[in-house]
């Protein structure tokens, strides 16, 4: 079975920095689309950064310049770069993967989330 596991999360001080990592395990080809979201109690789930099939990486507004999406085909691992963070951006951090896999060339996939705290 194809597992997303997330890890990276924790407690950091405003202008601090955390890097997820989302590590996919299974029976996988290559990776399509991919990218980070984020949810609050309370509030709705957003799109921090977000990578297409084709196209460029998108990020919001609210992380433009502090946070980075990138991965590693080889690890089949997929990270969030987080840079001057600040306590706005506390939040449970899921990734996402649409990725191909012996059964389907296209598959969607969802990290079980972790926890980032900025203290102020």
């Amino acid at each position: 079975q194809v597992q997303l596991v997330e890890s990276g999360g924790g407690l950091v001080q405003a202008g601090g920095s955390l890097r997820l990592s989302c590590a996919a395990s299974g029976s996988i080809f290559s990776f399509n689309a991919m990218g980070w979201y984020r949810q609050a109690p309370g509030k709705q789930r957003d799109v921090v950064a977000f990578m297409p099939s084709g196209g460029s990486t998108k990020y919001a507004d609210s992380v433009k310049g502090r946070f980075t999406i990138s991965r590693d085909n080889a690890k089949n691992t997929v990270y969030l770069q987080m840079n001057s963070l600040k306590p706005e951006d506390t939040a449970v951090y899921y990734c996402y993967i649409d990725m191909a896999t012996m059964w389907s060339r296209s598959n969607d996939f969802w990290g079980q989330g972790t926890q980032v705290t900025v203290s102020s």
